[in-house]
């Protein structure tokens, strides 16, 4: 078994193995069974990396920066573990596993990719605890830490699939095999590193008729933008529709993603609240990104004051 330990100042010979930062932020892979029945973080990184299966030669550097439930994750946290990915990689790591909730974990790892294009950086976590029978955090670390050394930018590695951030969607809350692609398309060439921490972007959820009480109020409460979880293809309301254009008049913008997990939308219902009625009174439509990632790319396109190029960065 590969022992972890950290690396030091001193220069290390050109024949020793790669170095890979561990980075540790809780979730159920760090979950354990409290007395009460619940389950909570106990673990830190030198813990979960001893419960790791065979490995190629590598050096691994366990580093804990927080231990949360992923649900509780805000976009100043996620830009905490962005921050600690560059200066893992600064300080001469040849790559970074990221181990995470899996509430938030396409958000976070769409946040890498677009602070990090590029960069050898793979994330995992657990469906099931540390303490759990069929506990699958260490098949999944182990994935990740050889998926990482073969380089190839801001992945995942799960459930026996290595994925790309772009489009990456949670489809399943019971089973091993958790993570899948809304839809599998290329993503936009972006850069886009102007930290997310104070930018307030809120998700809005859309049922059959709704109104726009909710989306007014994220503007009362200074929502800097909004993403409609809307239905099927990109639809909602006439009162929805409604509330799209207050927004836009007010300068803050609205895109559209859906609450369906799979397939590209297209903006092409009318009847008052449909897709292409939302765009024409201002909207942007998501076509890949469902609402968590298209909250990140929204808040990180509003941080480097790049707003206008939502039509384009999302289509």
């Amino acid at each position: 078994m590969n022992k972890p330990h950290a690396s030091g100042p001193t220069a290390r010979p050109e024949t020793d193995p790669p170095l890979i930062a561990v980075i540790a932020t809780g979730g159920t892979i760090a979950s354990q069974q409290n007395e009460d029945g619940s389950s909570s973080p106990h673990l830190g990184g030198q813990a979960l990396l001893a419960r790791l299966g065979a490995l190629p030669p590598v050096r691994l550097k366990p580093v804990d920066l927080f231990a949360k439930d992923s649900s509780t994750l805000t976009l100043a946290d996620m830009q905490a573990v962005s921050d600690s990915v560059g200066a893992e990689l600064a300080a001469g790591a040849a790559g970074v596993v990221v181990l995470h909730g899996t509430d938030a974990m396409e958000e976070t790892a769409l946040l890498l990719s677009l602070q990090h294009p590029g960069a050898p950086v793979v994330l995992t976590g657990a469906q099931f605890t540390d303490d759990h029978p069929q506990a699958d955090g260490p098949a999944n670390m182990t994935a990740a830490i050889r998926a990482v050394l073969q380089g190839g930018g801001v992945r995942l590695a799960f459930g026996g699939r290595l994925l790309p951030a772009w489009g990456l969607v949670k489809h399943a809350t019971d089973s091993a095999d958790a993570f899948r692609l809304a839809v599998d398309a290329p993503p936009p060439a972006l850069i886009l590193t102007a930290p997310v921490g104070n930018v307030r972007v809120d998700v809005v959820a859309i049922h059959p008729g709704a109104e726009a009480t909710h989306l007014d109020a994220s503007l009362a409460a200074g929502a800097q933008g909004i993403v409609l979880a809307a239905l099927g293809s990109g639809n909602a309301s006439a009162a929805i529709t409604s509330g799209v254009a207050r927004a836009h008049g007010a300068g803050v913008p609205v895109v559209i993603s859906s609450r369906v997990p799979m397939g590209r939308l297209a903006a092409s219902y009318g009847g008052g609240g449909g897709g292409h009625d939302l765009v024409r009174a201002g909207a942007v439509l998501s076509t890949v990104l469902r609402p968590g990632q298209a909250r990140v790319l929204l808040a990180a396109l509003i941080a480097a004051g790049e707003a206008d190029r939502a039509p384009d960065v999302f289509a």
